[in-house]
């Protein structure tokens, strides 16, 4: 038996009383016995509050629950203050305005509670990021540690796999935080019919599992949402302005989108590209030639970082390890590229 039904029957009986006692009153007004109207309003009463009740007691429950939960932490515990704020006001002019003549001596404290409780709750909450950055500051004045700033994850970078290493290394400073619905959309991928689709989801489930194991950083799973919109791009970005938070991700349209809507954007493609050794034309170098390249006598390797070499005159070197030396550095949106040659004696033989 749910506790709804439960609910349904308290209220049968309860306004089934209410009609019986106004079809009692009734009839003894109207100096008769006839109980049939009185039978009928306790029925009437009975229909109503099994039918109704859910609307005034679970159903408005349950709606505050949900609004609750889609409300930021820091909008609610900001509301919170500021209610208790309008109302301490209130209450200490709650006093003098009852010792003013009738009918304002009972009609001002109550609008000044309301007034006040309003003007608290909004400026708290419009004021929250002030708020926020003073007492970080204080924190930091006084020696005390703050627990830094959120970064929301996105799809691509907890399938891409580094964030599992960036995070144990302690470079990120705050709470990653997952919403729920890139947890919901890496769930989607992994069940999809395209076997390539499914194992980047899997994947993506794998590496959120390393991180709430292995992750030095602390990581948490939020229920925020921006129901608004459809989109996950679009939600995460809602979500990020909402809690003043920034973006982890390596997509580069959902960087490049975010950061014309105001929204800090952490790329991990431009971390490993400003961590990339950095090689100056005229170093050398040494790099195994593993296929040839397009042009005519070229041959292609790869750095340890995924940095692609393009050696003239090195497809007779397929399969060696060459020392060669740095042309030139091209730096492109996709990552870097380095062009290099073969010593004068390695050309000459």
């Amino acid at each position: 038996m749910s506790f709804e039904f439960i609910l349904r029957l308290v209220g049968g009986v309860i306004l089934a009383s209410v009609g019986w006692w106004i079809g009692e009153a009734l009839s003894a007004a109207a100096n008769s016995n006839d109980v049939r109207s009185t039978v009928v309003l306790a029925l009437a009463g009975l229909a109503l509050g099994l039918l109704l009740t859910p609307y005034f007691t679970t159903r408005p429950m349950t709606w505050a629950r949900r609004t609750i939960r889609q409300i930021p932490a820091n909008h609610l515990l900001a509301g919170t203050i500021g209610l208790a704020l309008g109302l301490i006001i209130a209450a200490l002019l709650a006093l003098p305005l009852s010792l003013l003549p009738r009918p304002l001596g009972s009609v001002l404290p109550l609008a000044a509670a309301i007034v006040f409780a309003y003007l608290g709750i909004t400026t708290m909450v419009t004021r929250e990021r002030d708020l926020i950055t003073a007492v970080q500051a204080r924190l930091g004045r006084d020696g005390r540690n703050g627990s830094g700033r959120q970064v929301l994850l996105d799809t691509s970078v907890i399938i891409d796999g580094r964030i599992a290493d960036i995070s144990q290394t302690g470079f990120i400073d705050g709470t990653m935080v997952v919403p729920r619905f890139i947890l919901n959309e890496l769930q989607h991928i992994a069940d999809s019919s395209d076997p390539l689709r499914r194992n980047r989801g899997r994947r993506g489930l794998e590496m959120l599992n390393k991180l709430q194991k292995d992750s030095v950083t602390p990581i948490e799973i939020t229920d925020l949402d921006a129901p608004e919109f459809h989109e996950a791009d679009t939600k995460l970005i809602a979500l990020a302005r909402q809690l003043d938070a920034a973006i982890l991700t390596n997509d580069y349209n959902l960087n490049k989108v975010a950061e014309l809507q105001g929204v800090r954007v952490l790329n991990i493609n431009e971390l490993a590209n400003a961590v990339k050794t950095v090689l100056l034309p005229g170093e050398s170098l040494r790099v195994r030639v593993i296929q040839e390249g397009k042009e005519l006598e070229q041959g292609v390797g790869y750095l340890d970082d995924g940095t692609m070499v393009v050696i003239e005159d090195g497809k007779r070197h397929i399969g060696e390890t060459c020392e060669v030396l740095v042309t030139r550095v091209l730096q492109t949106v996709a990552g870097r590229m380095i062009f290099a040659q073969l010593p004068e004696k390695e050309r000459v033989r």
